[in-house]
């Protein structure tokens, strides 16, 4: 698998300019617009739950800026993967000329999807650093290792991907239930409030969701100076990588069939 993302990369990265690029062609802002959004929904999730519904962060400070901060890193976590999972079970049907016409490598679509979005994560990322070390006069030497953790989610994400977007085909009802999955997951991840909010009993059930270790270890990284966890960083980068290859196995098996469906 590893071997044939690298004999694409190039064309994967055209193919991934042009994805990014085309989402914001026409308008006037253009790139600015992947600044502006999550600047634009940090604002409103920061008003309705710090301001309207005066939630607070139980483990940090007390004033909204800390709030923000830490729900931020928690959207852009779920920003990437609801993006790209909720993509995935319409991608090959939006793409038939590339299954009916053209011998193209369709695997790479999934993998497209993905580049563009980590692109969009990176921009958030970027955003959450200058705000972060604007509000905490200093800039943590443990973002250093984000690349760490965000290598590892991304190819977690493209395995789930794959699978999806193979499904996706022979089953259309994907493309309303994946919604509402990544919704309840955003829920069901310490996205709007620290793990430590809930009772013991149930904090190891949230660790069920994928979402809630990165989250977690990005906010360590970046707000807190914390370094990763490695062993828990071991075992996810494994986990990882046995999502991808699974989710590739599942991509190539049903491939044969696609263009008989579509």
């Amino acid at each position: 698998m590893l071997t044939v993302l690298k004999q694409y990369l190039f064309l994967i990265y055209q193919m991934s300019r042009r994805e990014i690029i085309g989402r914001y062609r026409g308008s006037a802002m253009g790139l600015l617009w992947s600044f502006a959004s999550p600047l634009v929904m940090l604002a409103v999730y920061t008003f309705v739950f710090s301001v309207v519904f005066r939630v607070r962060w139980q483990t940090g400070g007390d004033d909204n800026a800390s709030f923000a901060l830490n729900l931020f890193a928690g959207v852009i976590v779920h920003g990437f993967f609801a993006e790209c999972v909720n993509r995935s079970p319409t991608l090959i049907a939006e793409n038939t000329g590339y299954v009916k016409k053209v011998v193209f490598p369709l695997w790479m679509i999934p993998a497209i999807v993905v580049v563009a979005a980590m692109f969009h994560m990176l921009v958030s990322l970027l955003v959450l650093l200058i705000c972060s070390g604007l509000y905490l006069q200093q800039f943590h030497f443990s973002v250093l290792a984000l690349p760490l953790l965000l290598a590892p989610y991304a190819l977690l994400v493209l395995g789930v991907g794959w699978f999806f977007a193979a499904l996706g085909v022979y089953l259309r009802d994907l493309a309303q239930v994946l919604p509402v999955v990544t919704t309840v997951m955003m829920f069901m991840a310490p996205v709007f409030y620290p793990v430590e909010a809930l009772p013991e009993a149930f904090r190891p059930w949230m660790y069920l969701n994928p979402l809630t270790f990165v989250i977690g270890e990005m906010r360590g990284l970046v707000l807190s100076g914390a370094m990763p966890h490695w062993a828990t960083l071991a075992k996810f980068t494994a986990i990882a990588l046995l999502v991808a290859l699974a989710g590739w196995k599942v991509f190539r098996k049903a491939q044969p069939g696609f263009a008989d469906v579509l």
